[in-house]
């Protein structure tokens, strides 16, 4: 992840939080980089919390959560800032690639399509929990403080549903038809991990949920303001 946040042609700060791990396991590259930042826990909290805590420490406009086995394509801070910078709105996404141990790169096209999205809408492509999530969630760069307002939900994994959710019901967003992350696949990957596939199912019933409630809130909002 680091390797690839130094090609980026964008300038750009990381705050990583270390959950539960000593500093001194942190790789000499990372703890070299003025760029870098990190939250030491002082013990393991999960996903979630560790993320929801480094939040407090980010100091840029915008915000991308990211997973540290994974990366970014060269261009995928710029192209994704123009369009912010340009467009003003809260949050623009793209699509994601699978990376493989041998790698070679498999595109994902996310449920939503490409384009402009109100507040909301986003949801309304993931028809039921079984489905395919709408959006990947790390594919989005989005505003910190609409990122803050809708925090990762309290889950063991999946977490990051919910925040994907959560920034694209509170803002209008643009998603590009262009891949902005790579998932790489490796055996050490969380969701290889022996019982992950036990808890998915209720996560995505949550976050799925979730996201029809607030949609429903927010948009009850706007008939009584417009009433």
């Amino acid at each position: 992840m680091h390797a690839s946040l130094t090609r980026q042609s964008v300038p750009w700060e990381a705050v990583i939080a270390l959950d539960g791990a000593s500093p001194d396991r942190l790789p000499a590259p990372l703890a070299q980089d003025p760029r870098v930042r990190t939250l030491a826990l002082p013990r393991p909290v999960g996903a979630a919390c560790a993320r929801n805590l480094a939040l407090a420490h980010v100091r840029t406009p915008y915000t991308n959560w990211a997973d540290d086995d994974d990366l970014f394509p060269d261009d995928a801070m710029a192209v994704r800032l123009n369009t912010l910078e340009s467009t003003r709105v809260g949050w623009c996404a793209g699509w994601s690639e699978d990376q493989h141990p041998d790698g070679s790169t498999t595109l994902w096209r996310c449920p939503t399509p490409p384009g402009r999205h109100e507040a909301g809408d986003v949801w309304t492509y993931w028809k039921s929990p079984a489905d395919t999530i709408p959006i990947g969630p790390t594919t989005i760069l989005a505003r910190t403080d609409l990122v803050r307002a809708a925090p990762m939900g309290g889950l063991v994994q999946g977490e990051d549903y919910c925040a994907a959710l959560g920034v694209t019901a509170l803002a209008p967003g643009i998603l590009l038809p262009v891949p902005v992350y790579r998932y790489r696949k490796w055996d050490g990957q969380m969701t290889a991990q022996v019982g992950y596939d036990r808890l998915e199912a209720a996560a995505r019933e949550h976050a799925w949920a979730y996201g029809r409630s607030l949609r429903a809130v927010l948009r009850g909002g706007e008939n009584l303001v417009r009433g």
